[in-house]
């Protein structure tokens, strides 16, 4: 804390600088969002290998982090969906096998595999056309909604945890509430757009509702299984990229794939969100 800031002054200005910023990103799509979506990448292979490694180097060197800076240039590059995802699992199998020769972990390999579909997804899912716009604005509405007032209605009502062994301070009423609003947000967020086949779309939100909550588990059960309180320190006031992204991260990972099967690999958001 610094310059008279309190912690929540903090967390305010760093969220309210941060998502402008996503927010700018999203509306230009294309190539200054497939850089978003790298950084996003990079940043969580990162988080996910500091906190693996517990301050002891790869067994591997730095194969794991040339591995890494191939596929965030291959998702810059903007390459077929097929191809990119072709070249991460080559990725992903020469560091399995890597770690495998090496008898190490598959910590590295696991990272890799975690933060590059994170980078896929998003970039994919956005695209560079107006479909692609829709849903990354219904993805962040959902998720965000349901971020939001998971915390508030768990707060406000109690009751039983929701995953005690994995993160305390979860209730079910601020699942079952978060899951609430996140489907209402999405579909706020679709009426506003024009948006057809609304009751679809609310039955996409719940599942990405849901989906979002149990990425929200993971990387909570990821930080419990490497004794770390938070992914890093990178954002004031909010600790890591991966403590900000896990839930939208995991959702963009379902959205990809409901879009892939109602529209195509390249162009998953055209079947979804007709604009």
């Amino acid at each position: 804390m610094s310059a008279g800031l309190s912690n929540l002054q903090i967390r305010v200005i760093s969220a309210v600088v941060l998502g402008v910023a996503v927010l700018a990103l999203t509306w230009f799509g294309a190539l200054p969002f497939r850089l978003l979506a790298a950084v996003i990448a990079g940043a969580i292979f990162y988080e996910w290998t500091h906190m693996a490694r517990a301050g002891r180097a790869s067994r591997l060197g730095f194969v794991p982090e040339a591995l890494m800076l191939i596929f965030v240039g291959v998702l810059i590059a903007g390459l077929s969906a097929l191809t990119t995802a072709a070249i991460l699992a080559l990725l992903v199998a020469i560091a399995v096998i890597g770690v495998a020769m090496r008898g190490a972990g598959q910590w590295d390999a696991a990272g890799l595999a975690y933060a590059g579909l994170s980078g896929f997804a998003l970039a994919f899912l956005r695209d560079s056309d107006w479909s692609g716009l829709a849903a990354m604005l219904f993805l962040f509405a959902v998720v965000w909604a349901t971020d939001i007032f998971a915390y508030f209605v768990g707060k406000a009502v109690g009751g039983p945890k929701l995953a005690p062994a994995i993160s305390p301070g979860k209730t079910r009423s601020g699942a079952l509430g978060g899951a609430v609003f996140g489907v209402a947000a999405g579909v706020l967020v679709a009426v506003v757009l024009g948006l057809p086949n609304l009751a679809t779309l609310a039955l996409v939100a719940l599942v990405l509702s849901i989906v979002a909550q149990a990425g929200d588990l993971f990387e909570s059960w990821i930080k419990r299984r490497h004794g770390a309180k938070d992914s890093s320190a990178i954002i004031p006031g909010h600790g890591g990229v991966m403590d900000r992204v896990d839930g939208l991260v995991a959702a963009a990972a379902a959205l990809y794939l409901i879009g892939w099967m109602t529209g195509s690999a390249d162009h998953p958001a055209q079947g979804l969100f007709p604009v």
